[in-house]
């Protein structure tokens, strides 16, 4: 009986104590760690999505049959349909990256993703946003300054962000190319410093 009560009473050790405390702060700096590149990684998805966005816009701009302003009599026919690319957009949307925090596109008409003609740029792709973005992005007819494969006949979407506001950008583009007549995408899209 006198054992019994002397194992009844005993507790955890010091050492056990410290081992739990231990196992306890591994466990929540992988937790940490895996948190923070999990939210960078949703972060990304923007910068992907829209790549892939403004790459479907200039493709279906190139598809749209452009045609001259003609009457045509009895028994005429018409001149035969252009296929274009858009011309380049007049520049990054924002001017500046926007480092760790968001930016809200100017909906105003001339500004941001507003500006261009049935010819050029964000309008001539249909392409708007509106939502706050984390990202500068930029399309440009032809090889642009993004590294994405773009020939001088295709086109380039490129976006750059940085995420953690250190100073170190990471870009994201995807370029084309025109021939016989369609418009041939790159097969991946080109990413750098994916997660800065």
């Amino acid at each position: 009986m006198r054992a019994y009560n002397r194992l009844g009473n005993r507790g955890f050790t010091l050492v056990e104590l410290m081992m739990v405390v231990a196992i306890i702060g591994v466990l929540a700096a992988l937790a940490i760690y895996g948190v923070r590149r999990y939210l960078a990684s949703s972060k990304t998805a923007e910068a992907k999505n829209t790549i892939g966005n403004i790459s479907r816009a200039a493709t279906a701009a190139y598809q749209r049959e452009n045609v001259s302003n003609e009457l045509l009599g009895d028994g005429q026919v018409s001149v035969t349909p252009m296929h274009a690319l858009c011309a380049s957009a007049g520049g990054f949307v924002p001017v500046a990256v926007p480092a760790a925090r968001k930016y809200a596109p100017n909906t105003k008409d001339g500004v941001d993703f507003n500006t261009g003609d049935q010819l050029t740029g964000w309008k001539c792709l249909k392409f708007a946003m509106s939502e706050p973005i984390y990202y500068q992005y930029n399309y440009t007819q032809g090889v642009g300054t993004c590294t994405s494969g773009a020939t001088a006949a295709g086109f380039e979407a490129c976006a750059h962000g940085d995420l953690d506001g250190n100073g170190t950008t990471s870009t994201f583009s995807r370029g084309a190319d025109i021939q016989n007549g369609s418009v041939i995408l790159s097969t991946t899209m080109f990413v750098s410093n994916e997660l800065e």
